[in-house]
């Protein structure tokens, strides 16, 4: 049973230049199931991002629908940035509040569900500090813990590890894949590195150059938990070189 599907999506911006605009995406169509963790990757304007903003809401397709299945009401979506984007005046805790607060959550039981949050993404005794006192993966594993904290049926992350170095960001790969099988949340993933999206996903979707359309869906069968030493296995290998020759 798939959580949501694309149905023939289309994404046109208003171009000065073009009267038709900008035809930044598809149509693409796909699905996901619940749980799933699925990557997208392709190349710099294939409008990947701007697939996340339309899951999220954020825009409105011009052509196509998104339809959430078995759903009465409007899922609930997590959304992490790039960049940890966190309120500079805030601390730890109560940048991960934040949306319990927006939803008027008795203040106790917002403080304890932090809390529990604050264990999960590995920041204990951090939860009085500042986002300029915090390094890039700690900034971003709070930003998770945000998008995590109202139980979201949909996590959307655009290229959360992109602005980390290397080993920083191998590190959060392996946080990232123990924080979702504790959650059990569906993840759909934008990124540029293959070994990333090999490593994390149960499929990574490919997208063509600019408008973006559904060049492979390749299930990646390699076993669960993942470790760093997986990436070194023939069968890592020649699942990455599949991707790179479909982009070739």
């Amino acid at each position: 049973m798939p959580i949501f599907s694309v149905h023939n999506l289309s994404i046109i911006f208003p171009d000065e230049q073009n009267a038709a605009g900008l035809h930044a995406l598809g149509p693409v169509s796909f699905s996901v199931r619940e749980r799933e963790f699925v990557c997208v990757l392709g190349p710099s304007g294939s409008g990947k991002s701007t697939l996340l903003r339309a899951l999220a809401g954020l825009i409105a397709p011009q052509r196509g629908e998104i339809r959430f299945e078995g759903r009465q009401s409007e899922p609930k979506v997590g959304f992490v940035f790039q960049q940890a984007a966190l309120m500079p005046w805030r601390s730890v805790l109560q940048n991960i509040l934040l949306p319990l607060e927006m939803e008027k959550m008795p203040a106790a039981q917002a403080r304890l569900r932090a809390q529990e949050m604050v264990a999960l993404v590995g920041l204990q005794g951090f939860e009085n500090s500042l986002p300029r006192d915090l390094s890039g993966g700690m900034a971003q594993r709070v930003s998770l813990a945000r998008a995590l904290i109202h139980n979201p049926d949909l996590l959307l992350l655009d290229e959360p590890f992109g602005s980390l170095d290397a080993l920083t960001r191998e590190k959060m790969w392996e946080e990232l894949l123990r924080i979702w099988q504790a959650q059990q949340t569906t993840v759909l993933m934008v990124t540029h590195s293959i070994s990333e999206a090999l490593f994390l996903a149960d499929r990574v979707l490919l997208l063509s150059a600019r408008p973006g359309r559904l060049k492979v869906d390749l299930p990646v069968s390699l076993p669960r938990p993942r470790r760093e030493a997986m990436r070194y296995t023939p069968a890592f290998g020649a699942l990455a070189q599949q991707l790179k020759a479909a982009i070739e």
